[in-house]
C-alpha cells in the first residue's frame, strides 16, 4: 500500500473538473452515516487537502490511511456511506480518488443521489476509527430509503491508488437537484477522496427583489467557466465560502514571462505591461451588480498590480460559442475600470466606481500582469434579462 509509481498526468482531464466540489468539507459537506470505519473514518473522503501517506503511521486498529477504509468483510452485504452535500445542486461528474490504496482499495463502486426536503437529524461525530454502524444508526438511516435513490454512477471498477491511475473519473448524466449521496463499495476496502463536481442550485423564489445577494457565490450557483492560467490555484476558489484560509484557497497564476525587463507605471501608479490573466464566471442568477469585493487576503508578495471587471449578458447558445472559442468572442462591457490593488487587503467598490447598471449574466475578472486573488464577491439584486438591453452608464471598449 506504500508503493508509488512514476507520476503520469492524464493527457486530457474531463471538463467537469472545472466545476465546484459540492461535497467538500470546506463548503459544509459531511458524512452522516457509514456502515464500517475500522481502519480509517469516512469523513476523510471530503477533506479539502490531497491524500497523504505516512509509512510509519499505525493505530491500534491497523495501518493509518488518509481516506475511508473498512475492515475485510466476513459477513453478507457490502459497505456504504451517506454524505450530505455542502451545497445542493446539479452534479456533472465524480473523482473517486484511491491514492495510496494500492493493495487495499475497493475494487468496485457505485454512487446514488437523493434530494431530501429536510436534512436528516442524525450525523456522525468525532473520530470513528475502529467503529461500525450501530443497530440504532442502521434503523435511522433505513428510513431514508437510500437503496432506492437514482443511480448516478453504475457499478464500476476502480483502479488502485498508484499516482498514474488513482483518479477514477465518472461523468454524470443526471438533470435533477441532489442534496445527498450514497457511496457504495463492493464489497469493502478503501477510497481516499470523493469529489462531486457540479453547480450549486438556490431557490431564488425565496429571495426578495430588494435583497442584495452575492450573485457569483458558489452557494448561489456561480461557476467558473473559463480562465487563462491556474498554475498555483484554480479561479473557482474565489467564489468559495468565507475568507480564504491560505493562498491555496484562492486563484493564483504563474508569473508572466512577457513582463518588461524594467517596469513603468502610469499617472495612476498602474503598471504598464503587455499581458494579463482573466477568469470568467457565470452568475448564479442574472442581476444588477451594485457592489464588488476583490480580496487579496494572504497574497502579500504575489498580489496583482491591478484588476478590472467586465460583464455581459449571454444566452446559453452564446455561452457555448464563447467556450468553444476560449472566450475570443463575446459582448464584454466594462463594469469596473482598472483599479490599483494592495497586498493582503479587501478592496471594496460601490456604485460610484461601477460603469454598468443593467442586468448581466457573466463577468470576467482581469488581473494585471499576474498574481493571486483569494475571493471575488459581486453583490447585487436578481433581475430578469430584458429582450432589448437597457443602455449602460458608460461603455468603454473591452481590451480582450
Amino acid at each position: 500500500m506504500a508503493e508509488r509509481r512514476e507520476v503520469v498526468k492524464a493527457a486530457v482531464e474531463p471538463d467537469f473538473l472545472q466545476f465546484n466540489d459540492l461535497a467538500c468539507e470546506a463548503v459544509g459537506g459531511k458524512v452522516i452515516f457509514a456502515s464500517d470505519e475500522w481502519f480509517a473514518p469516512a469523513f476523510n473522503l471530503l477533506k479539502r487537502e490531497p491524500p497523504q501517506f505516512i509509512a510509519s503511521a499505525f493505530t491500534e486498529f491497523g495501518k493509518w490511511m488518509d481516506g475511508w477504509e473498512t475492515r475485510r468483510k466476513r459477513t453478507p452485504g457490502q459497505d456504504w456511506c451517506i454524505m450530505q452535500l455542502g451545497v445542493p445542486g446539479l452534479i456533472y461528474g465524480f473523482d473517486v480518488d484511491t491514492s495510496f490504496f494500492t493493495g487495499n482499495h475497493s475494487p468496485y463502486v457505485s454512487i446514488q443521489g437523493g434530494c431530501l426536503d429536510k436534512p436528516p437529524t442524525f450525523t456522525l461525530e468525532g473520530d470513528r476509527t475502529g467503529m461500525a454502524a450501530s443497530d440504532s444508526q442502521l434503523a435511522a438511516v433505513a428510513k431514508l430509503g437510500s437503496e432506492a435513490w437514482p443511480e448516478l454512477v453504475g457499478v464500476s471498477q476502480l483502479n488502485p491508488g498508484y499516482s498514474d491511475c488513482c483518479h477514477n473519473y465518472f461523468k454524470v448524466n443526471f438533470t435533477h437537484r441532489v442534496t445527498h449521496l450514497r457511496l457504495n463499495m463492493y464489497p469493502d476496502g478503501g477510497i481516499a477522496r470523493l469529489r462531486a463536481y457540479g453547480v450549486g442550485q438556490r431557490d431564488w423564489s425565496s429571495v426578495s427583489p430588494h435583497q442584495d445577494v452575492d450573485l457569483v457565490a458558489l452557494a448561489n450557483g456561480g461557476v467558473c467557466i473559463g480562465y487563462t492560467n491556474a498554475h498555483f490555484g484554480h479561479p473557482r476558489n474565489m467564489i468559495g465560502l468565507g475568507r480564504a484560509v491560505n493562498m491555496a484557497d484562492g486563484w493564483e497564476t504563474a508569473r508572466r514571462l512577457d513582463r518588461p525587463k524594467h517596469l513603468k507605471v502610469d499617472q495612476q501608479g498602474i503598471l504598464q505591461v503587455p499581458g494579463w490573466e482573466w477568469a470568467v464566471f457565470r452568475l448564479g442568477h442574472p442581476g444588477v451588480i451594485s457592489r464588488i469585493e476583490v480580496d487579496t487576503n494572504h497574497f502579500k508578495g504575489n498580489f496583482p498590480d491591478s484588476c478590472s471587471i467586465e460583464a455581459c449578458s449571454l444566452t446559453p447558445e452564446e455561452e457555448a460559442e464563447c467556450i468553444r472559442t476560449r472566450w475570443k468572442s463575446g459582448k464584454w462591457e466594462v463594469l469596473l475600470p482598472p483599479q490599483k490593488l494592495r497586498p493582503h487587503h479587501r478592496h471594496l467598490y460601490g456604485e460610484a466606481e461601477l460603469t454598468l447598471s443593467r442586468p448581466v449574466t457573466h463577468v470576467r475578472l482581469i488581473i494585471s500582469p499576474d498574481g493571486g486573488v483569494s475571493r471575488l464577491r459581486l453583490w447585487g439584486r436578481p433581475a430578469a434579462i430584458a429582450a432589448a438591453p437597457a443602455a449602460s452608464r458608460q461603455k468603454p471598449a473591452s481590451k480582450l
